[in-house]
């Protein structure tokens, strides 16, 4: 009888053993949304400005709804690589032009979980006010990633200064694919992260409004930007098969009231634009 006792209780303990051991029913691994009791954790790497203080708004409501956010900065440029890993849920940094190219270079499954807001691209200067002041041979700095370069290009050319090639890819351009200088200006491709350090030696440059809001540098003394029509906002981006996770869709939805919106307006009066 002891023996009996004794072997079913072996079996109760390794059930219990493999049920714990294992993951949940739905073979998520450990590098998924972390789940402890009804409360949920969910990961997100984001910029600085303005995404993580979108996030940091939203956060006690998402709380009341038994999700933790749990806000890391981003650091690098390996924020595709890490959420395509597991290492964070969702990322909030880019626009869909940029995952897009990040995807095709990198292979990463990937997809947008929600826009959130725009950033206009701009051209801001330490020496000049307005666009009229800049001299003839100015020295402009420009972002040297694809699609950043392409759109300052196009604001270059929206505001008279050149001209590009009318067969260009979509979102691609370098100054390779300059037609036309109509103002003499001199352009200077650099990292999109040293333009603002290398803003003294330049006569303008330009740059998306969250480098220039986290530099403390006020974004409505661009000399012109990018209007509300500009087609790249800023997105949430997860793995494909996380779309439709409940707590990554509360994220989306938490992100995309009046309220967020209203916080976007006041805050930041024009320099981020609601993209909802």
């Amino acid at each position: 009888m002891k023996k009996n006792l004794l072997a079913w209780s072996l079996i109760f303990l390794t059930g219990i053993f493999v049920l714990t051991g294992c993951g949940d029913s739905k073979g998520n691994d450990s590098k998924q949304t972390t789940v402890a009791g009804d409360r949920v954790t969910l990961k997100v790497l984001a910029d600085q400005v303005p995404h993580a203080e979108l996030l940091e708004f939203i956060k006690p409501k998402l709380a009341q709804q038994g999700i933790d956010l749990q806000v890391t900065i981003l650091q690098n440029d390996h924020g595709n690589e890490d959420t395509d890993n597991g290492e964070f849920d969702v990322n909030f940094f880019q626009h869909q032009p940029y995952l897009e190219s990040v995807k095709k270079e990198k292979g990463y499954d990937l997809a947008n979980a929600g826009n959130i807001h725009v950033e206009p691209i701009g051209l801001y200067s330490a020496k000049y006010k307005t666009k009229e002041e800049l001299p003839a041979n100015a020295v402009i700095g420009i972002p040297n990633d694809v699609t950043n370069e392409y759109r300052a290009l196009k604001i270059l050319e929206t505001n008279g200064f050149i001209k590009l090639r009318s067969d260009l890819q979509e979102h691609a351009a370098t100054v390779k694919d300059i037609a036309q200088y109509i103002k003499p200006i001199k352009l200077e491709e650099i990292d999109s992260a040293q333009l603002i350090r290398l803003k003294d030696d330049l006569d303008g440059y330009i740059t998306n409004t969250n480098k220039i809001l986290e530099a403390g540098i006020e974004a409505n003394t661009a000399l012109f930007r990018e209007g509300k029509d500009s087609p790249y906002a800023n997105i949430l981006v997860t793995k494909s098969s996380r779309i439709k996770d409940p707590a990554i869709v509360a994220l989306k939805k938490a992100l995309q009231t009046d309220e967020v919106k209203k916080f976007i307006e006041d805050k930041y009066k024009g320099a981020v634009i609601p993209a909802f």
